[in-house]
């Protein structure tokens, strides 16, 4: 027996059949009047779109990858370590990010260095070494905490703060080599031997073994001249000689005899004159006879002959005399004539002995012998003073590479350990990403570096950029050959965070934008009349339409910027009627 349940479910059953069978029938069954009316084409009416307060932002749209920016090959300037020998890498470069002071490889056991710096490595950075490279060698141990001057020379304590930068990297800072101590040995013996030798030299020089015979010669002229100047002080001082006096005494006395003669010769004729003649008697004793005045003068002719005579030998007297003046005078004359040829010759030889012993100092052997020697030792100090400003502690061009930024990424390594190392050893990248793309031509005029931007990745997510630089590949490093009639650009993320190198990103760089918000309707809505001017369709009714004046201003994404009578929600025609 059916239960009540079951039999009140199947009525119910029966009756939905049989109403959905009646639905579907009167579905189907139309009259031709309605046919036709549902097979008319519908009456036409406006498309409107609502006038909109926003900002309108203008933008060039591109696709790109995210990659890490600005590829840099690497090679090393130089030697590693202290010779030129064969430069095998035993440490290689390692993948993966890199920051200032860490080694980048090892070289001969020695390290590479990576340091911050614009100026490439070109030399061995030795003591007194000056430039532009060492004031970035310094900047690059200050920023590391080594210490040390800003000066732009590689001193003492530049030197100190190098030391203390290997040590920390468990290195030794580079020392001269052996051959480099045996040659500033040999430097340092030479100017020694040359000391020496100049010493023994001017010790002989100052003895003056080479010069005394000369140094004799002009003692003697200086005796010479002073004995010739004493004589002819002495024959000037003196009129007359010995001789010369004794013969002017001689003539004097025999002038005095002679006045002496005349005057008896005279005295006795005088008297034979005043007295009469006495007349000879025989006897011994003369007895004086008188004579009478009245007697005849005696004869006086013997006696005026002697008186004559008397004369004539005082006239030779005082002649003798003269004589003996005039010879004395010219014995004189010719004395001092002597004497002072004998003061000049003496003077000349003198004069001969200074200038042959002033000769023989300047060119004698020895003179020569000092002079070159001190030669010698202005050369050998010279060349050790050369040595030693580079001698010491010291940089080789090797043992640094500066990049431009740090951190960086090592992207490529080009060397593996136990290869000679001869030429690009590691590629580094900047440790942030860039974004390379290319647009079009027209579109790139629109562009500037500097332009804020934004990159979209797959997932949606945005992240703000900045353009970095528009052109061709040589300004936007890192960049692949464009297509053709196209522009490389490069773009700098903000941030780095969750990217990815190699991911694929849409890039849009703002090109305008308005201040604050703005009318904006689409660029379809507006219509330039034959006056020049732009107007859009207001709808105020159904199928109603005016027109508005408008000024139209930025245009970005089919969207343009206008002001007029309009307000925000006022609909505008952009089709259809």
């Amino acid at each position: 027996m059916r239960s009540p349940r079951r039999l009140i479910a199947g009525i119910i059953a029966g009756v939905v059949v049989i109403a959905a069978a009646g639905w579907a029938l009167s579905t189907r069954l139309r009259s031709p009047a309605d046919e036709a009316a549902r097979r008319a084409a519908p009456r036409p009416s406006l498309v409107t779109a609502a006038v909109e307060r926003r900002e309108l932002v203008s933008t060039v749209v591109t696709s790109g990858t995210l990659e890490y920016g600005s590829p840099l090959p690497i090679t090393l300037a130089g030697a590693v370590g202290g010779a030129a020998e064969l430069q095998r890498a035993t440490r290689a470069p390692r993948k993966g990010r890199i920051k200032e002071g860490a080694v980048l490889m090892e070289v001969n056991g020695r390290p590479v260095f990576a340091l911050r710096g614009s100026v490439p490595m070109h030399r061995t950075i030795a003591p007194g070494s000056k430039g532009a490279d060492v004031r970035q060698l310094q900047r690059a141990l200050r920023r590391l905490g080594f210490g040390g001057p800003l000066t732009g020379v590689f001193d003492q304590a530049t030197i100190a703060a190098v030391t203390r930068m290997y040590t920390k990297k468990g290195y030794e800072a580079q020392q001269p080599s052996l051959a480099d101590r045996q040659a500033y040995d040999t430097l340092r013996k030479a100017v020694q031997t040359a000391r020496e030798t100049l010493a023994t030299e001017q010790q002989a020089l100052d003895q003056g073994r080479d010069v005394l015979p000369l140094k004799v010669k002009l003692d003697n002229a200086e005796a010479d001249l002073t004995a010739a100047k004493r004589a002819l002080k002495q024959a000037e001082e003196r009129r007359l000689t010995p001789e010369d006096e004794a013969k002017l005494a001689a003539a004097d006395a025999a002038v005095r005899a002679a006045e002496e003669k005349l005057a008896a010769a005279e005295q006795e004729l005088e008297a034979a004159r005043t007295r009469p003649t006495p007349t000879p008697t025989p006897s011994l004793t003369p007895t004086p006879t008188f004579i009478s005045a009245s007697q005849p003068p005696a004869d006086t002719g013997l006696l005026r002959m002697r008186v004559e005579n008397a004369r004539a030998d005082l006239a030779a007297a005082h002649e003798a005399r003269g004589l003996a003046m005039e010879e004395a005078r010219q014995t004189r004359e010719k004395r001092l004539e002597e004497l002072r040829k004998a003061v000049r010759t003496a003077k000349e030889s003198l004069v001969t002995a200074q200038q042959a012993l002033r000769q023989a100092r300047r060119l004698s052997p020895t003179r020569l012998k000092v002079a070159g020697a001190r030669k010698d030792v202005a050369a050998a100090k010279e060349m050790l003073a050369e040595y030693a400003r580079t001698y010491g502690t010291s940089v080789p061009p090797g043992e640094v590479v500066f990049l431009p930024k740090l951190p960086a990424r090592v992207q490529k390594v080009s060397v593996k350990a136990g290869q000679r190392v001869e030429d690009e050893v590691a590629t580094v990248t900047s440790s942030s990403f860039m974004v390379t793309a290319s647009v079009e031509a027209a579109e790139s005029e629109l562009l500037r570096a500097g332009m804020e931007a934004s990159i979209e990745l797959g997932t949606g997510r945005t992240y703000r950029a900045t353009l970095t630089a528009v052109g061709d590949r040589a300004k936007v490093p890192g960049a692949e050959e464009p297509p053709e009639g196209a522009v490389p650009i490069l773009l700098t993320p903000a941030t780095s965070k969750a990217l990815k190198a190699g991911t694929a990103v849409t890039a849009r760089v703002t090109v305008g934008a308005t201040e604050e918000p703005v009318l904006v309707v689409p660029v379809a809505a507006v219509i330039t009349s034959a006056d020049g001017k732009a107007r859009v369709r207001v709808e105020h009714a159904p199928d109603e339409t005016n027109d508005v004046e408008v000024r139209t201003g930025l245009t970005a994404d089919g969207n343009v910027e206008v002001t007029g009578a309009l307000k925000e929600g006022d609909r505008v025609v952009v089709g259809g009627g």
